[in-house]
């Protein structure tokens, strides 16, 4: 049965691909066609996508610092979201049961704040994946929208301790001392997984065991245990890599989530019509996300893109329905009115984040009249004074690029990261690397780059490279721009928007160590 619904998961998320959309869209749309033809999800299937939202969060635990959280354009902005929402949807759905509608009616004012708290939360998995696939996730935005998420996480955390009893246990206190203690033996034995398939291996076990079942065990959430557990390993130097191990066997597993939404949803029309109903308060929840940042100090376009990642219904909202209507405080209907939702918002958001850039520039001039005055460090502007040669990506292909230009002219060239911790490092290492985003078109206009003559891009991602090009096209540079590649239909995409030379990094790898054996045995 579930070789029948990756099949049909393949075949949307391809066909929807062709049309340059998210696979995810498909993979929903695999699980509503399936649901309308007869098919029920199944228990290996819940299995699946339950070890994929696991996997996840493990993912961005490895990613994510205690001091995100602790920002107050983090914290703030949750927790004063999570209020106003819940009390503005549960507001307009008590005023729908003025009007005798279907479902409404029948909600006391309880019933409707508990349903309005449900419909605040934004789902980590879209969010996440959307921002993997954009190549954001170490980008400003990227780690507000990922803290915001977090914070929602844990709020949902508390609220299922609270309504379904489940208290923390004594061995809740063990863990609190055991892992500050084990943390050294954790990082000995990641260090001696070493890079094969025992590091994805490692992974799993630490997600699974270490983290979710035994914080089960300690009468807390198996999810918040992975997360945490992760979190752990974030500081350490391997945990990138470990993170990327788990790439491929997460992005499987999530399918299956996708596909339950839509095999789980009890499809009737009452149930479409009040899904479509909720549906019209996303906007009004996007906006007050874009409020609430922007009086933070982000900028406006920081402030955009965050609401646009979190412009969704959560799965989260699913699990709260499931325990009100394991309570009698909502009907049953009510869970197939949350699936339905969340999917749709899924389908509007997709588009909706694959366009962002272009959104933002369209309404740019409008947005900066309600921009702070006062700029975040991380987004000061850029100043490229005397510099001839930039790279933007100052990863392993990047930094070599940088020494082997510095060593015959110095003082010319200059790097562009996104991520701080990457920055920092290099700029304690002597070398000239500036924060910012590439792909945001504000830094174009921000910067000066009139005596720049060559411009390197060696972004990890390709969409990356690809927004940098058109935003520096579209602030008239006229020098030179050559961009890295993985793959030649990649390169040959990069030439048809004009760019002047490509690098084909899993090509030339091999050219290059073969000039420098050429080298070592032909000085």
């Amino acid at each position: 049965m579930e070789l029948i619904y990756f099949a049909t998961a393949f075949v949307c998320g391809f066909g929807i691909y062709q049309l340059k959309l998210p696979p995810l869209i498909g993979f929903l749309m695999a699980g509503f066609i399936l649901n309308l033809a007869g098919y029920k999800s199944t228990e290996l299937l819940e299995t699946i996508a339950s070890l994929g939202v696991t996997l996840l969060l493990f993912s961005i635990g490895l990613k994510l610092k205690i001091s995100n959280l602790m920002k107050p354009q983090v914290w703030a902005p949750a927790t004063i979201h999570i209020i106003l929402s819940s009390a503005l949807f549960s507001g307009f759905m008590l005023l729908l049961g003025v009007f005798a509608l279907p479902l409404f009616v029948d909600l006391s004012w309880q019933s409707a704040l508990l349903v309005g708290f449900a419909l605040s939360f934004s789902s980590t998995v879209f969010a996440v994946k959307v921002l993997e696939e954009r190549g954001e996730m170490a980008s400003l935005h990227g780690k507000i929208a990922i803290g915001i998420l977090v914070m929602q996480d844990i709020f949902a955390v508390i609220f299922l301790a609270v309504s379904t009893g489940k208290v923390p246990n004594i061995w809740a206190l063990g863990l609190i001392v055991a892992l500050p203690l084990f943390r050294p033996i954790m990082y000995w034995v990641l260090n001696r997984s070493k890079h094969g398939e025992l590091l994805p291996l490692f992974g799993f076990f630490f997600a699974l065991v270490a983290g979710y079942s035994a914080f089960e065990f300690a009468g807390l959430k198996g999810d918040l245990g992975a997360l945490i557990i992760g979190m752990i390993f974030a500081p350490h130097k391997k945990a990138g890599e470990l993170s990327k191990s788990l790439l491929s066997l997460k992005d499987i597993l999530l399918v299956g989530f996708f596909l339950s939404i839509g095999l789980s949803a009890e499809l009737t029309a009452h149930s479409l019509v009040v899904a479509l109903i909720l549906v019209l308060i996303i906007p009004i929840k996007t906006l007050l996300y874009y409020i609430l940042t922007n009086l933070f100090k982000l900028r406006a376009r920081t402030s955009l893109l965050t609401a646009f990642s979190l412009a969704n219904f959560s799965e989260f909202g699913l699990i709260v329905c499931a325990v009100a209507a394991s309570s009698g405080m909502v009907t049953s209907e009510w869970l197939a009115v949350i699936a339905i939702a969340v999917s749709i918002t899924f389908v509007i958001a997709s588009p909706l984040n694959k366009r962002s850039n272009e959104l933002y520039v369209k309404i740019e001039r409008f947005l900066l009249k309600f921009e702070s005055k006062t700029r975040l460090a991380e987004e000061l502007p850029v100043n490229l004074n005397d510099t001839k040669i930039v790279i933007f990506g100052m990863g392993r292909i990047g930094t070599g690029a940088y020494e082997t230009i510095n060593a015959t002219h110095p003082d010319v060239v200059a790097g562009i990261d996104i991520k701080p911790e990457v920055v920092d490092k290099h700029v304690k290492r002597g070398r000239r690397v500036l924060i910012a985003d590439a792909t945001d078109p504000d830094f174009w206009q921000r910067v000066n780059h009139s005596h720049v003559e060559m411009v390197m891009l060696a972004m990890p991602k390709h969409m990356q490279n690809i927004f940098a090009l058109e935003q520096l096209q579209a602030s008239g540079y006229k020098g030179q721009v050559t961009a890295i590649a993985n793959y030649p239909d990649q390169q040959k995409e990069l030439e048809d928007m004009g760019i002047d030379s490509t690098y084909n990094f899993y090509l030339e790898a091999g050219s290059g160590f073969a000039e420098h054996v050429k080298q070592t045995l032909f000085p």
